[in-house]
């Protein structure tokens, strides 16, 4: 089994590479998880530095003493895959999150789409992208993930046209057939640089939203001969892509 991911703030060991982990990362490694001496752990920013470590002891319940030797950085992976996410209802959004995460996905934006019938207002908003954010760190960890991905703050329609016009592919997932989408799975992607993929609320994306997208060089695509719900259509999209990147291979 791989080795249990735990986040840090900063590397700093003492000069014998002994490394203290405490607060709530140090309280699940030892009152949940229970580790013992001798048992590996990976430590991570969330940013992509990470270090293997050695369980050297667990102090209290809060305290776990690792033995860290070098820190080492992944690399960005290319293409990088970000998804603008039309806001769900209830907890769905944070299932898109978890999932998109698991996968592999670079970085979310939560989009306030004309047909979302979810509204992120004041305090209600900032709470809402928390629990997104949140998801995404602990969705990390149980992937094992050392980058986790960004979420960004909500974006209106006419940021998410600016962030499409800027991509090196950028796609709508469109579930209207008869506007000629072609599949996903055929589309010709770039090597490298940004994709951009927007996943409508789950009454579809509005005329004058796509009309937008369009015209900042986005194309409509499908993904199969099925509609998905907003909240799983953006993870079987990754994962796709993921998989015709070579990011999977």
């Amino acid at each position: 089994m791989t080795a249990p991911v735990f986040v840090v703030e900063h590397f700093d060991a003492d000069g014998g590479g002994r490394y203290v982990l405490d607060g709530p990362e140090g309280r699940h490694a030892v009152s949940v998880k229970r580790l013992k001496a001798g048992e590996d752990v990976i430590l991570t920013d969330g940013a992509g530095r990470w270090a293997d470590c050695v369980v050297l002891a667990a102090e209290g319940k809060d305290r776990l003493i690792v033995q860290l030797d070098s820190v080492a950085e992944e690399p960005r992976a290319q293409p990088r895959i970000t998804v603008v996410q039309a806001l769900p209802k209830g907890d769905r959004g944070e299932l898109a999150v978890e999932t998109m995460t698991e996968v592999g996905v670079d970085a979310v934006v939560p989009w306030q789409a004309a047909r979302c019938i979810t509204q992120w207002k004041g305090d209600r908003g900032l709470k809402a992208l928390a629990k997104w954010r949140a998801t995404a760190r602990e969705a990390g960890k149980q992937s094992r993930r050392v980058r986790f991905p960004d979420i960004a703050d909500a974006a209106t329609t006419k940021q998410v046209a600016a962030l499409l016009a800027k991509a090196d592919f950028a796609a709508v997932l469109h579930s209207d057939f008869d506007r000629g989408s072609e599949p996903l799975a055929t589309a010709e992607l770039p090597d490298e640089g940004e994709i951009v993929l927007v996943v409508g609320p789950e009454g579809g994306v509005a005329k004058d939203e796509l009309a937008l997208f369009e015209e900042a060089g986005a194309r409509a695509y499908v993904l199969g001969p099925t509609v998905l719900r907003t909240s799983t259509a953006g993870t079987a999209a990754t994962a796709l892509l993921l998989g015709r990147t070579g990011r999977w291979s």
